[in-house]
Order: structure tokens, then sequence, then C-alpha cells
């Protein structure tokens, strides 16, 4: 069974009149355990993706199935509940409270989980030690680099153990040398853990180091390359162009 599906995913909006088409029917499978990168020039529809498949804006038309649940059959809660057990999130933005640590960060998706506290604590702690900020667990976001940020969002987006994780331009606000950090850190987690990881990227660099790339065009998929030892292409396929 597949991670995720996508059938048909469609998302229209209505702007000064005209009708903004960011998705057209936008098909897509994503197995247990994949590692893929989604690439597009602005506009092009990823972001939108991203945000319908992890349940964070409804589809105009078209089913988003996680783990073989048609999210488009919950309600409000349940989709709520589903996101929060299944989905873990990574910003460009880092989006860290300020006036909380960088444990307290981490912590925060657990805050109304009902989770154990002592458990999600040690978890916390684990997490920060395996991104390398065992030493800053007590520091607030701005005392701390953009690197070391994003790996606290990192952190973040694993307390709950998702068996998804959505990244929109993680490695966007950092320089060069600090993405293929992020990079290497997530590929080693998605190693570890085959965790499924799912990351918007303008960087066509760091997207060729996937286990997979698709291609978004004016909101169709529009190719699908499945790489072999990081940056060989095993087979590229084109659908939905127009």
């Amino acid at each position: 069974m597949p991670a995720m599906r996508l059938e048909g995913l469609t998302k229209h909006y209505e702007r000064a009149s005209q009708v903004v088409r960011a998705l057209d029917g936008v098909t897509l499978e994503i197995e247990q355990g994949e590692f893929v990168a989604v690439v597009g020039r602005s506009g092009s529809g990823k972001t939108t993706m991203l945000d319908c498949a992890g349940l964070l804006m409804s589809p105009t038309a078209g089913r988003v199935l996680l783990d073989g649940v048609d999210t488009g059959q919950l309600s409000g809660r349940e989709r709520a509940e589903l996101r929060s057990r299944r989905i873990g999130f990574i910003f460009q933005e880092f989006n860290l409270l300020p006036t909380l640590s960088a444990i307290e960060n981490v912590l925060l998706p657990l805050r109304y989980s009902g989770a154990d506290r002592r458990a999600g604590r040690r978890r916390a702690e684990q997490l920060l030690d395996e991104m390398g900020l065992s030493g800053r667990a007590s520091h607030r976001p701005s005392e701390l680099s953009g690197g070391q940020q994003q790996r606290v969002a990192i952190a973040r987006s694993l307390i709950g153990e998702p068996t998804l994780v959505l990244g929109d331009e993680p490695m966007g606000e950092v320089d060069t040398e600090t993405a293929e950090m992020l990079l290497t850190l997530m590929r080693r987690i998605h190693r570890e853990s085959r965790v499924t990881f799912l990351i918007v990227t303008h960087d066509l660099d760091l997207a060729a180091k996937a286990d997979r790339i698709i291609h978004l065009r004016d909101g169709h998929l529009v190719g699908d390359e499945r790489m072999e030892c990081f940056g060989s292409p095993v087979a590229a396929t084109a659908a939905g162009s127009r």
C-alpha cells in the first residue's frame, strides 16, 4: 500500500474574476519509505500540492489517500487527528516560537496530543542529540544559527513519530553548505527510520540526491524520475503535460 496517493488532485482559485488553476488533475503515488523531491518554477503548484497532501488545504476536486485512508471522507476533527498522528512538517522559515527553548519547540506537537510528558521529553532529548544539539536544548531560536534552527524544526517534525514528513523549501533560508548538511541529516534519518519524505525544493542539485524527482509545471505533473546512486536517472516519464 502506498504511503500517499493523489488522484486527480485539482485546486482552483478565483482571483480578480479569473480562475487560477494551481493544480489541474495531478495523479501520483508515493511509496512507503521513499525520499521524493518535488521541483518546478514558482507558480507550478508545488506548495499547493504539499498543502493538500498534508491536509492543510482541501482540494477543489480529486482525492488524497494516506495509507489507504480517503481523507476526503473524514470530518474536520478526524483529518486533524490523522495529520497530527501521521504527518510531520518542515517549513522554509523554521516557524519556531521565539519565547520557547529548542526542546520546548520540539515538544509543541505533543502539547495537545495526550502523549506522556516524560516519554515525550525523553524523545525530544534523543532527537536533539541526533541533530547534534544536545548542548543547545535550553537555547531560544534567537540564540541559534539558521542551520541549528532548522535542525530543531526537523526534530519537531519527527517528535510524533510520523509515517510521512513534508518539507516546503526546508533548505531555502540557509546557505549552500548548511543546505547540504541538512539534506545529509534528513537522508540519514530516512535510512534509519524509513519515514517517507516529500520535499519541495527549487534547488535541482539537492533534488538530484533524492530517490525520485517529481516535476510540476503550471499545475500539471510533467515528469517523474527515479534516481539511482544519488543523481543518476533510472527512468523518466511524463504525464499530464499539455
